[in-house]
């Protein structure tokens, strides 16, 4: 049984995740121990149903030999967490060497790269857009002669450049040849929202109800989530993401904000009131597996992250403090589990000097906060930076202390 089209067809999401092996163009490198650790922590949001919603895209096995076991090793030792899969380019030894890769795996799965625009096609395999979807067509037969075991997904390269039409041709000859999934991409990243949905509602209007289709959506221009959305508005079920957004250029919808999105918001998003989960996402889990990524990766969480970065749960102004629900879209602490942490920067009025000083165990009177106020704002600007660590601020009020000017 195929669960991710099961899936799909009965209205859940289902997100591919593609941390692993597109965040590879970002240019980073997990190891293959990390990218079994990952897989685990991935499938765990959805628990005992991770992989009916998670497709992990373990690596491109045609790199090298070295990939090529990372993503065996995934699909060996994540099977029970998620459904692995193998990325390979549309031709006969990569498809062989995916399917090799995860053969043997429960809710194995391979994708094939195909040229959908004529642009495209001529550059990847030389051969008008009509050659290379039949070629798609012809692979993804080879693909289930060679295991039947494994499903075999087809992803349309440059889709938001193609003819709508003849990729509906195509999408449902791939489907009745045995792909599972027919994935539209956006390769270059270049689409807008209105398109990338026009897109989807053109090719669905050309198939029957077996195809399913996926999407992956680049964000060169700052809308791979907007088009994203847009898809599963149309209709759509299975979308690939990535933690911190990891891919190609400027990358990929983030996992942790499309997550958080849909299970905060499933109803407006996707216009249905049925329940896009068989297990609802633990979103708790979202800030450790980002920090694990940010870990092995050494991309850094900012503080404009959304959902996951290091400005999530502060406090450094005033008026928060006295209603923090004005000043927040969600609660961090009820839905992602992050402790609201108060920091002291120039901008650091009474009340924050008060709960910094608190939490450091030193009470201050009106005198005491006002002292403390203006060396904190003198640091910042002394210094250059913004935050005044707490060990700066507990010295401070420590010497305080010793010359008698603050209460032990």
């Amino acid at each position: 049984m195929d669960v991710v089209r099961q899936s799909a067809q009965s209205g859940r999401v289902v997100i591919w995740e593609e941390s692993a092996r597109d965040g590879a163009q970002a240019k980073t490198l997990m190891t293959p121990e990390f990218r079994v650790r990952l897989a685990h922590e991935t499938g765990r949001v959805f628990g005992a149903d991770g992989p009916r919603h998670v497709v992990f895209a373990a690596g491109f096995p045609a790199v090298c030999d070295e990939e090529f076991e990372a993503v065996r090793q995934v699909a060996a030792e994540a099977e029970e967490a998620v459904s692995v899969a193998a990325v390979c380019r549309g031709a006969l030894r990569d498809v062989e060497q995916a399917v090799a890769s995860v053969r043997g795996s429960r809710n194995a799965r391979v994708m094939v790269v195909v040229p959908a625009s004529e642009a495209m096609a001529q550059v990847m395999v030389h051969k008008t857009a009509e050659q290379a979807l039949q070629g798609g067509v012809d692979l993804a037969k080879l693909a289930r002669d060679l295991d039947d075991t494994v499903a075999v997904d087809i992803c349309l390269a440059d889709a938001s450049r193609a003819d709508a039409s003849l990729m509906s041709h195509y999408a449902q000859a791939m489907t009745e040849a045995g792909a599972g999934l027919v994935v539209l991409a956006d390769t270059v990243g270049a689409q807008l929202p209105g398109a990338c949905r026009d897109m989807f509602t053109a090719v669905r209007a050309g198939t029957d109800e077996d195809v399913v289709l996926a999407t992956h959506l680049h964000n060169d221009l700052g809308l791979g989530l907007a088009n994203t959305l847009q898809a599963l508005a149309a209709g759509v079920r299975v979308v690939s993401s990535s933690w911190l957004g990891l891919a190609e250029r400027a990358g990929i919808v983030a996992t942790e904000q499309l997550l958080f999105l849909l299970a905060r918001h499933a109803e407006e998003l996707l216009d249905t009131d049925a329940t896009p989960w068989w297990t609802a996402p633990d979103l708790t889990r979202l800030p450790t597996i980002a920090q694990m990524v940010a870990q092995e990766t050494e991309v850094p969480l900012s503080v404009t992250t959304p959902i996951v970065g290091t400005g999530v749960g502060t406090i450094s102004t005033g008026t928060p403090f006295v209603h923090p629900q004005l000043f927040q879209p969600y609660d961090p602490t009820e839905v992602l589990g992050i402790q609201p942490k108060v920091l002291l920067t120039q901008l650091a009025s009474a009340r924050v000097i008060n709960a910094a000083a608190t939490q450091l165990g030193h009470h201050l009177d009106k005198e005491q906060t006002r002292a403390a106020m203006n060396w904190v704002k003198k640091r910042a600007f002394r210094t250059g930076r913004a935050v005044v660590e707490d060990a700066a601020f507990a010295d401070y009020l420590d010497g305080l202390v010793h010359t008698g000017r603050i209460s032990a």
